[in-house]
């Protein structure tokens, strides 16, 4: 193939027609090599191409005669006289070498005309035995051109990606690959689908010879994948390359993968690793997350079996502060790290794990597990107050999920919720008050206050004189719910009179 000039490329997909070419001159390029020449019947075919950037790697200098170079529009006689420089021919993003001598025109016998869908037109003349030692499709075309005679029109949907790949016909496998790192993986995958519309074997072997031993962006996966449901390539590297985009084993890791993650973070003890995975795995794994579409898929027993793990590793730590703990185990303590370090940790394990069962509407079943959690309980009244405040930090997380309407259970355990934790946390407010560690206080109380209002009346009133006689002796040091003790005593006496005059 001689040299080749082109406009700037647009973004398309292309068909091909046959017509006779116009016969005007217009760019010009410098050859290699002559080539044989046959005559191009009428014809007619159709190949699919891929949209892309209007920039080529590749060089306009090389294999085209430049008094072959035509466009449609003028028709003046070719002029073989002058020749531009290769400055004026080369791309911006190519640095093409001295250029060779101009081939013999007789050497070329295949006029193709492209022309793009939405404008813009070149028009090549290159030898046909190329063409047909590395196409099939163009093998069988020149094959009925053969018995007539005539020019090729081939409408493109992008003249770039399409010179490119003709242009490649004409090189060895080592060029190609070097044309290749030039380009960029998301211009190669436009090169490798329209080798593979046009049958043209080694151009399909370079592309994915190249693609598979690079890293691709999100956005070339994504035109990878397309492209292979498009096509089917028979080799061993497209395997490599569908290795990277599909999972083929019959053994699907992805199941294990999700409690794999959530069980290392619980047990690890690196504070800042364990906090960037938190915020690394939550991300993945929330339903909002932009990889929704392939979520990894953590079940609610998954959760609840790495939860129970954090509940016990809770109640060993909290037996010993408590001075409660089995002879037999102070044998395997852990003195690596201070007891309330150690606390905290499990602590937050439990609220980081709340926090994606919230994410994920699988909650409630955690409400009854706490409510639930006697040894703790019985563990809190005797333990320091400086440690016990811990276990409050979890209630508040249900509290306030409950009070701004993130966690909707039955009656029975909200019920429980509140008549196992709601005294502890007026004792453990102040101390919540000076470790926040990331609660909003205020959110605290109005959502404690709310929570206590979706009990029946007499429940409220049980929970709410309790409230009262423990703010009327510590005041700041307890949870301010004046506006929910007002709301419960419209309820239980102005507005239960009115229903009773009513009757």
């Amino acid at each position: 193939m001689k040299g080749w000039s082109r406009r700037k490329p647009r973004r398309r997909a292309w068909c091909c027609s046959f017509a006779i070419p116009p016969s005007s001159p217009e760019l010009t390029s410098i050859s290699k090599s002559p080539h044989k020449a046959q005559p191009f019947p009428k014809s007619s075919v159709s190949v699919p191409n891929s949209p892309q950037s209007a920039k080529s790697g590749f060089p306009i200098v090389g294999r085209i005669d430049p008094r072959r170079i035509l466009s449609p529009g003028r028709v003046s006689p070719i002029d073989s006289d002058p020749t531009p420089s290769v400055s004026q021919l080369r791309s911006p993003s190519f640095r093409a070498p001295s250029p060779p001598p101009v081939a013999d025109a007789a050497a070329l016998d295949v006029k193709l005309k492209l022309r793009g869908k939405n404008g813009g037109s070149m028009v090549m003349e290159v030898d046909s035995e190329v063409l047909e030692a590395n196409s099939e499709v163009f093998a069988g075309l020149i094959a009925d051109c053969k018995r007539g005679g005539g020019g090729a029109t081939m409408e493109v949907e992008n003249l770039g990606v399409f010179s490119d790949t003709i242009e490649l016909m004409f090189e060895d496998d080592d060029c190609i690959t070097k044309k290749l790192i030039n380009v960029g993986v998301f211009r190669s995958i436009d090169i490798l689908e329209v080798s593979a519309g046009i049958m043209f074997t080694k151009g399909v072997r370079c592309c994915l010879k190249y693609l598979e031993a690079v890293p691709w962006t999100e956005e070339e996966e994504e035109k990878l994948r397309s492209l292979f449901t498009r096509f089917e390539f028979d080799d061993a590297t497209t395997r490599d390359i569908l290795g990277r985009l599909y999972l083929h084993d019959s053994v699907d890791f992805r199941p294990n993968v999700a409690q794999q993650l959530v069980r290392s973070i619980t047990t690890s003890e690196d504070a800042n690793a364990r906090t960037e995975m938190k915020s690394l795995v939550k991300g993945l794994l929330c339903k909002s997350s932009v990889y929704e579409k392939n979520h990894l898929d953590l079940s609610k027993e998954d959760l609840f079996t790495v939860c129970d793990s954090c509940l016990s590793s809770l109640i060993s730590l909290f037996e010993e502060a408590s001075d409660t703990m089995r002879p037999e185990r102070l044998i395997t303590k852990d003195t690596s790290k201070p007891l309330i370090e150690r606390i905290s940790r499990q602590v937050d394990n439990i609220n980081w794990l709340l926090e994606i069962m919230l994410d994920g509407q699988v909650a409630e079943d955690f409400v009854d597990v706490w409510a639930r959690q006697e040894k703790l309980l019985k563990m809190h009244d005797v333990t320091s107050p400086m440690i016990r405040y811990e276990l409050s930090r979890v209630s508040a997380i249900l509290f306030v999920a409950m009070g701004t309407r993130k966690l909707q259970c039955p009656l029975e355990a909200r019920s429980g919720l509140l008549q196992a934790w709601f005294g502890p946390m007026l004792l453990d407010f102040g101390w919540l008050q000076r470790c926040k560690k990331g609660l909003d206080m205020k959110a605290l109380e109005e959502a404690m206050g709310q929570t206590l209002l979706t009990l029946p009346l007499k429940q409220q009133y049980v929970l709410f004189m309790e409230w009262f006689r423990h703010f009327s002796r510590h005041g700041t040091e307890c949870p301010n719910m004046g506006k929910a003790f007002q709301i419960w005593w419209r309820r239980s006496f102005l507005r239960s009179s009115e229903a009773v005059e009513s009757r």
